[in-house]
């Protein structure tokens, strides 16, 4: 279903430890013409626990998509598709790798752990805010995304 056809906001998790990219990243989709809701943690680790509702995030909604770093602490990006993949209640949650990681062998890698798509952060202000942008007009205005039970 696409965003524009939901009744609630399209739930995103963005997986960053960069806190001017989580920043940027928030207030490019505060302007969104789609309802959202951003939420961040910052290593892998932590995206594990919150996508499985552990701990403090008991209480968290399951993601409509997920916006994963690769350079992580704790556990890295390649780790967390990994698990993601390998969970029957997870593989479904579209993941986009958004890295500054432009290693062939990181876009092969994440292709084969099943990454929905792999995209390259670009040094420059604007152009990460165009690379936002596209994101956020790709999967929430044509990609129908999953359905997760909470309209069912």
């Amino acid at each position: 279903m696409s965003a524009e056809s939901l009744p609630h906001p399209i739930e995103i998790l963005l997986v960053e430890d960069n806190p001017g990219d989580v920043r940027l990243t928030r207030e490019l989709l505060k302007e969104s013409k789609f309802r959202n809701r951003l939420e961040a943690v910052d290593n892998g680790a932590e995206a594990i626990a919150y996508l499985r509702r552990q701990g403090k995030y008991r209480e968290a909604v399951r993601p409509d998509l997920m916006l994963l770093d690769l350079n992580l602490p704790r556990m890295d990006g390649r780790e967390v598709l990994a698990e993601i993949k390998r969970d029957p209640d997870l593989k479904r949650i579209p993941v986009v790798i958004l890295t500054s990681s432009n290693a062939d062998a990181d876009v092969i890698k994440t292709y084969d752990l099943h990454a929905n798509c792999y995209v390259t952060k670009p040094v420059g202000l604007e152009q990460f805010a165009t690379v936002v942008r596209s994101i956020e007009d790709f999967w929430l205005a044509i990609v129908r995304l999953p359905p997760d039970g909470r309209d069912a």
